[in-house]
């Protein structure tokens, strides 16, 4: 099944394969965020841990997926060889922690308000916290489909798709995350759903930007891995980790973060 998946990827173009599979991140989220037409709240315990094995699918990911490529395709010896990965992950980290600063937005717990001060309401504000995990996350699939179509051979469509994968795999969560919050507000279940969703549709924008910069700038491929990973690791250590801290669940929240390394290790090494 995944092997016919890969050469109908194979046989469409890379920056059309990779709007396809950053549309199938964000159904997932989508879907996640769909759980608010049958509840109205969810357990803390089990969206700690499914918080934690969101923050291991994305550490692994940023290895697997992204880190380690990218080391193999720089070019160079010694210090020149590592230099683009350092300066790419630099720059992706200053990025995140810029956004941070500058954009709006609220943590689950509605109790750390971050970025400048502005008049939204706690919605909006919610809804731009996690809409700021997946940008990193649509960058990463998008650079990597746009690695495929320049001919990188450390770049190919079954790493790519089992990115996609890994990462549609914690974003069902984090659609829970957002959804189910705002329906505890007091929101109707469609507004908390079209919140929830709306949160990763910057996935398929900037899995396209992604796939285009680099089709168009080839050499930028190792900075543009290293830049998403970094970007990645950011909201894990600044936002996911911290989240799951909050109700004492920290026991959990580890074991589900276990849990999401070894998923998204064995997707990587088994499939991409």
């Amino acid at each position: 099944m995944f092997q016919y998946i890969v050469d109908y990827f194979e046989s469409i173009p890379p920056v059309l394969a990779a709007l396809y599979a950053t549309l199938f991140t964000w159904g997932l989220t989508a879907l996640g965020a769909s759980l608010v037409f049958f509840f109205k709240t969810m357990n803390r315990v089990f969206l700690d841990g499914m918080l934690g094995f969101t923050g291991g699918v994305m550490i692994a990911a940023s290895y697997w997926s992204l880190l380690a490529p990218a080391v193999e395709m720089s070019s160079g010896q010694g210090i020149m060889k590592i230099f683009p990965v350092a300066f790419g992950f630099v720059l992706g980290a200053f990025f995140l922690f810029g956004l941070d600063k500058i954009l709006p937005h609220l943590h689950i717990n509605f109790k750390q308000a971050e970025g400048v001060k502005t008049p939204w309401q706690r919605t909006t504000l919610l809804t731009l916290a996690i809409t700021l995990h997946n940008i990193p996350e649509g960058l990463a699939v998008g650079v990597l489909f746009g690695g495929v179509a320049a001919g990188i051979p450390e770049a190919t469509i079954a790493g790519a798709l089992t990115l996609a994968i890994g990462i549609g795999i914690q974003n069902f969560p984090e659609g829970i995350a957002v959804a189910m919050p705002l329906r505890r507000m007091g929101l109707s279940r469609r507004k908390s759903f079209m919140y929830g969703q709306a949160s990763a549709i910057v996935e398929p924008i900037f899995g396209v930007l992604g796939a285009l910069a680099v089709t168009f700038f080839t050499p930028i491929l190792p900075y543009a891995l290293a830049f998403a990973a970094a970007a990645m690791i950011y909201v894990v250590i600044e936002e996911v980790v911290p989240e799951t801290q909050q109700s004492g669940n920290t026991d959990i929240a580890t074991l589900g973060f276990v849990a999401g390394f070894v998923v998204m290790m064995s997707l990587d090494v088994l499939l991409g």
